[in-house]
């Protein structure tokens, strides 16, 4: 895979059009390209790719004799290369969906945390961490809930730690919400004094903030309240209450 001299825009195109089609890596969708463009890549070439181009040269790689014929092809097997196809020639956005993020300063929602979402659509809860396609980043109080970004993951596929380079866009968040996360993701988040949050089933990212902020209204537990800022003796005050009303229920 040679990725030398592509711009920025070029290679974020090529990547998401790699996510696009289920059987074929960046890696491969680069050589590829490489292949039937020449290098270096730019969006000028990338604009003379057809799906006659992509389906043979993949087909080629997986030693399809009949690679440069489409009509054999049936429409779901098609689709994604459309897709990518269309990707590439800067036809689609990443996400018409996508939620627009609010202005946000230091000082403006004071006693809040930040909080990072790991989606794969509009103003979801929807993907693993180590394959989601963006981080929504919202800035969290007891009664406020603020989008203040959206971080798109694409360049952590050209990066040589894919996992370190999604711990470093979302840095400068406490809280970390993701669907799965593998064990040494996992490690790398902890020690960037992120904490994951695993929720399996998803939903929506403002209902599952919401539940946050009930919890930081109410009871947070001693490593939330630690995050929010709490007193160490409040923090204690706080989790022998919570265990006190439990006891009463």
């Amino acid at each position: 895979m040679s990725v030398a001299n592509i711009d920025r825009e070029t290679a974020l195109r090529i990547a998401l059009a790699a996510r696009s089609l289920p059987d074929t890596d960046l890696s491969t969708l680069i050589d590829v390209l490489n292949e039937r463009l020449g290098t270096p890549l730019d969006l000028e070439k990338l604009s003379r790719i057809t799906v006659t181009d992509l389906k043979a040269g993949i087909g080629s790689l997986d030693g399809e004799e009949d690679s440069e014929n489409t009509g054999g092809m049936d429409r779901s097997g098609l689709e994604p290369i459309k897709l990518a196809v269309r990707i590439l020639w800067g036809e689609t956005s990443e996400d018409d969906n996508l939620p627009k993020p609010v202005p946000y300063a230091d000082g403006d929602m004071p006693g809040s945390i930040r909080v990072a979402i790991a989606s794969n659509s509009g103003a979801n809860l929807d993907g693993h961490f180590c394959s989601c396609l963006r981080f929504l980043v919202y800035q969290l109080s007891s009664d406020e809930m603020r989008l203040i970004d959206i971080r798109p993951t694409l360049e952590a596929d050209y990066s040589d730690d894919k996992n370190l380079f999604r711990v470093n866009l979302i840095r400068d968040c406490q809280v970390l919400y993701i669907v799965s996360v593998g064990g040494p993701a996992a490690a790398k988040i902890v020690r960037a004094d992120i904490h994951p949050m695993k929720k399996i089933e998803g939903g929506l990212a403002e209902d599952v903030l919401a539940d946050l902020q009930q919890v930081i209204k109410n009871s947070p537990p001693p490593w939330l309240a630690k995050i929010l800022g709490i007193s160490r003796e409040k923090r204690f005050r706080y989790y022998t209450g919570a265990e006190e009303a439990e006891a009463q229920d």
